[in-house]
Parts: C-alpha cells; sequence; structure tokens
C-alpha cells in the first residue's frame, strides 16, 4: 500500500465527533478527546506495542524498524508517551525526556519519503487492530502525516 504524499498545508483536518465508553461525545483533536477515543494510556501502550510487533515483521520496514533496534524498549516508551500528550492526554514525553522538537529528534536519522511512507503503513496496520471508531481510526493516521512528515531528514 503507498501512502499518499502529505500536503504542505500542515492545517488540521475537521474535528470529529465520537462517543466513548460511556456515551458522553468525544470531539477529536479538542481537549482529552482523542486521547480517550485511543483508550488512554493502556490503548496507546496496545497500539505501540502492535505498531513495533508489525514494523519488526514487514520487510518493507526493516530499514526503519533497525534505526532504533538497539533500544527498542526505549523507542516504545517515547512513542507510547510521546503519543499521549500529542492526542490531549498526559504530557508523559515531557515528564520523563524534556520537550520533543520532533525534526532535531531525527535529525540523526536518515529518513526519506519511503522510510515516512514504511512508518506510515506499519501505523495504519496497527491502528487497523485497535478497537478504534472508525471514524478515529481514519482521523488519527491523517494526523500522524505531520508528524511523520516532519521527521524526514531528506
Amino acid at each position: 500500500m503507498q501512502i499518499e504524499e502529505p500536503q504542505k498545508n500542515t492545517e488540521q483536518p475537521d474535528n470529529q465527533t465520537d462517543l466513548d465508553a460511556g456515551g458522553s461525545s468525544l470531539v477529536f483533536g479538542e481537549g482529552d478527546g482523542s486521547f480517550k477515543a485511543a483508550g488512554g494510556e493502556a490503548g496507546l501502550q496496545s497500539l505501540v506495542a502492535d505498531f513495533y510487533r508489525i514494523m519488526g515483521e514487514r520487510p518493507d520496514a526493516r530499514r526503519v524498524h533497525d534505526m532504533h533496534s538497539d533500544a527498542e524498549a526505549v523507542s516504545v516508551d517515547k512513542l507510547a508517551r510521546f503519543l499521549s500528550g500529542w492526542l490531549g492526554g498526559p504530557k508523559r514525553y515531557r515528564e520523563k525526556y524534556g520537550k520533543i522538537h520532533i525534526p532535531q529528534a531525527h535529525r540523526h536519522l536518515d529518513i526519506g519519503v519511503e522510510e515516512r511512507d514504511a512508518w506510515l503503513n506499519c501505523m495504519k496496520e496497527a491502528i487497523d487492530l485497535q478497537p478504534y471508531a472508525p471514524e478515529f481510526k481514519t482521523y488519527l493516521i491523517t494526523q500522524l502525516r505531520v508528524p511523520a512528515e516532519r521527521s524526514r531528514t531528506r
């Protein structure tokens, strides 16, 4: 599967609404709506575990996986913590690692279009395994294209 080239415009898509487990309305992209739609910290841990497992299994993602293979447990922790704050939940990344600046955090890696797309394809596959509402799955992979593009170093 080929991921479309992200638009140069980094505007967020329209916020979407879903219901949480208690029947309350969640607005993706507002407050902690996206964090809750992802199942909170436990849901993000599941997503990230599936993502790294998939990345380790897919030949097209081997190069990206190997960029972090020496410290995969640290990479798993960093991604789950980043997603928590990025989706409007607790700022777990900042608590442990400090402020993140995505381009600077990835500048030591050789990331181009092929690596970005492999990362996004693995993430889409992992998202599809989660018990998220279909609207949130679409919203999340669309949103993740922005930091994925900002991670490119070439």
